[in-house]
């Protein structure tokens, strides 16, 4: 056989090796684009609240009430006006995760909220779901003295039927995810602030030293299943890594559903984006799609059924 028949052969081995581990890597990220779109898809079945903040404080996508309300203060439901009205609150551009997001710049009296309704899918025999959101600060510096709330969903208060993340009040700052049920339940005869409560304390799961700068983003989820049943449970995700999980919840969440708000930032100080809410909790693949998407959540709104 000639040198140049066997070159040639060697050509064609080589082409057909090159073909086969192109195909098998298209074919591999055919098969991930195919569990992304699917993985996408389930999560767009799942929202029911979308702000992105980019074309203002309503929210781009809602079940129910998409706008946001201003109160001077908690009990004054009745005087909330339609919108944004808190001077040490903003919306800027380039200050988000992706475009423009929210800024809190002092701790002030006044609440900002979306109405619960239909926005959360409360269920008061088997009630499960997910909220996600970024925040970007450096607790030890931005925050002043005292508890804060970047968000806190309940009909009352911290303390009574509610969800919600919160910085500890001095630092170093923990940050920690309360799933509290009634409080007439689990405090019926209350002694003190609750939130000095060894009892309140032990429905808290936290992260000390937790991943914050003021120069980089932190991805927050919330996943909660099953509360109202004998068996709930809920678990705190930070860029995409579980840091804490409740188990055994049986205290049960009786809410006023038209009393229920969604509140942000309750004495924090620092900069927030992309909040979502879903209606069912969240597997450990779709908490991980949402930590990576480029383009934030409007990436599973554009998908097409």
């Amino acid at each position: 056989m000639s040198i140049t028949s066997i070159r040639r052969i060697f050509v064609f081995i080589i082409t057909i090796f090159a073909v086969t581990i192109y195909s098998c890597k298209q074919e591999k990220k055919s098969k991930e684009t195919t569990v992304t779109n699917h993985s996408n898809a389930n999560l767009k079945e799942a929202l029911t609240f979308y702000a992105s903040f980019d074309k203002g404080v309503d929210a781009d996508f809602s079940l129910g009430d998409t706008r946001m309300f201003t109160v001077p203060n908690r009990k004054a439901t009745d005087s909330a006006k339609v919108g944004l009205h808190k001077p040490d609150i903003s919306r800027q551009e380039g200050k988000g995760k992706y475009g423009y997001g929210l800024v809190f710049t002092e701790r002030s009296k006044g609440n900002i909220y979306y109405l619960s309704e239909k926005n959360v899918a409360y269920n008061k025999e088997n009630w499960s779901g997910a909220v996600s959101f970024w925040l970007s600060l450096d607790p030890a510096t931005d925050l002043k003295p005292g508890y804060c709330d970047p968000i806190q969903i309940t009909d009352v208060s911290y303390n009574d039927a509610a969800i919600w993340v919160d910085f500890t009040k001095e630092n170093p700052r923990d940050f920690r995810l309360g799933v509290i049920g009634d409080r007439n339940v689990w405090n019926p005869n209350p002694e003190g602030p609750d939130n000095e409560n060894p009892i309140f304390n032990k429905r808290l799961t936290g992260v000390k030293n937790p991943p914050f700068g003021s120069d980089q983003w932190t991805h927050i989820l919330i996943n909660f299943s099953n509360l109202n049943t004998n068996n709930g449970q809920a678990s705190l995700y930070m860029n995409g890594k579980l840091k804490g999980t409740r188990k055994n919840i049986d205290t049960p969440f009786t809410w006023d559903l038209s009393k229920s708000n969604i509140y942000l930032g309750l004495g924090y100080i620092g900069l927030m984006d992309e909040l979502s809410i879903f209606n069912r909790n969240l597997t450990d693949k779709e908490i991980t799609t949402l930590y990576e998407l480029e383009n934030g959540v409007h990436t599973i709104l554009e998908i097409k059924k």
